[in-house]
């Protein structure tokens, strides 16, 4: 297959999980973050999970995926965020 192909239809409802210690401000963070990238983004389509010890946070956020192209950068600028230690 070729590497710039892609598996996924766009556009289309995606998923993403972001971890990161606890923090008050940790979901408004990554809320603003993905915000950049899908301006569509909603409070709505919000998960958020404590740690069993609450020690930190999962959130999942689906996007409303355009491209592959808007998903890499997504996944680049939550990976390079101080407060995201898993983007999945």
């Amino acid at each position: 297959m070729d590497p710039t192909e892609s598996l996924i239809e766009y556009p289309s409802d995606f998923p993403i999980k972001v971890m990161g210690p606890t923090h008050e401000d940790f979901a408004a963070t990554i809320v603003d973050v993905v915000l950049e990238f899908d301006p569509t983004f909603h409070i709505g389509r919000l998960e958020v999970r404590p740690s069993p010890k609450g020690n930190f946070t999962g959130l999942t956020v689906t996007v409303r995926a355009i491209s592959r192209a808007q998903l890499d950068d997504l996944y680049r600028a939550l990976h390079g965020h101080p407060m995201v230690k898993i983007v999945m």
